[in-house]
């Protein structure tokens, strides 16, 4: 089967992205085989990618967002069928979505919501994911309650799904932070309620629109460019979740006096450890998915590059790089 892999190319003296063939993997009990139509880019990629190294060559299927045919089934599939069409992120410790054919958990697959194409669907699983387990695991954010909830980089892969997830989901007021025209009509037009700015002072901005501060925040970028101004706009005894490391040391001194909390968010956690609960990863994306086939929530893809290929993945991977992209990159299957 075709995959594109990450490795150290000696000749070239860095880490390339190429097209080689591999044989398919056997099925455990509960895997599922899938055919992948689309897929989309995510930084966890790109991070990978970049521990490539001469002592560390590769190669390695990057990829862990997905859309795609279930061919074939383990002993024990109980959820899935064949034929069916379906969407996920997968497991970060098994090949990844870049290749023909894909080797699945089942409890972490979900059906497709019937509305969307492949490419539109592949925009969709690991922010998802991400986002509702930010929203409801880690911050337990009671659905019927008024939060006023920030959402830092709100025009970012996450921010976009976790903007329509809290405004169809919960009785949240949604602040997002954006700086371009484009990301601040997109965030809006997402259902973000009041937009900020990113290197502005958070407290001063929200108290322009009447409030004295927010009571959670949903940290989508990294942490060391927004602390001590997240540390003065949220409010006492809220929480603080964080989906990305920190490269530099944290003050959590600044949380001390408001009884502030700092959690983290890592979708892979339930796969990567095989938790009991890794079920709900596909529940999740079963239930965000009713929302889409109602028209109540959208898929994020913003940039369509074609088909899987060295070139188009190469580019994927410079664009999300550059930190400037809205929504999400998505490319088709591979060329028959």
């Amino acid at each position: 089967m075709k995959t594109l892999a990450a490795m150290f190319d000696h000749k070239q003296n860095k880490t390339v992205l190429r097209a080689l063939d591999a044989e398919p993997l056997p099925l455990g009990d509960h895997d599922v085989r899938v055919s992948v139509k689309a897929i989309s880019v995510n930084p966890v990629d790109y991070k990978i990618k970049n521990s490539i190294h001469s002592e560390n060559p590769g190669p390695r299927v990057l990829g862990w967002d997905a859309s795609g045919v279930v061919t074939e089934l383990g002993a024990k599939v109980s959820t899935l069928q064949l034929g069916e069409e379906v969407f996920y992120a997968g497991d970060l410790k098994r090949p990844g979505s870049n290749s023909e054919l894909q080797v699945v958990d089942e409890f972490l697959v979900g059906k497709k919501p019937k509305n969307l194409s492949f490419q539109e669907a592949a925009s969709l699983p690991l922010t998802t994911i991400t986002a509702y387990e930010a929203i409801f695991e880690k911050l337990k954010l009671d659905p019927k309650a008024k939060a006023k909830i920030l959402v830092v980089a709100g025009a970012g892969g996450v921010g976009s799904i976790a903007i329509q997830i809290l405004k169809q989901m919960t009785n949240a007021t949604v602040i997002a932070t954006a700086s371009r025209e484009e990301s601040i009509s997109w965030v809006k037009n997402l259902g973000a309620d009041y937009v900020i700015h990113p290197q502005k002072d958070f407290l001063e901005q929200v108290q322009g629109f009447g409030f004295n501060g927010v009571n959670e925040v949903l940290l989508f970028s990294d942490p060391k460019d927004h602390f001590e101004n997240l540390s003065k706009v949220i409010l006492p005894f809220g929480n603080i979740c964080s989906i990305v490391e920190s490269d530099s040391p944290l003050n959590m001194n600044l949380l001390k006096t408001k009884s502030n909390g700092y959690l983290n968010e890592f979708m892979f956690t339930k796969s990567m450890f095989q938790t009991e609960d890794r079920m709900k990863q596909k529940q999740l994306l079963e239930e965000v998915g009713s929302l889409v086939e109602k028209g109540k929530i959208f898929p994020t893809n913003h940039v369509d590059l074609g088909e899987i290929s060295e070139e188009t993945l190469t580019k994927a991977h410079e664009l999300l790089q550059s930190g400037k992209t809205i929504g999400k990159i998505v490319l088709g299957g591979f060329r028959k």
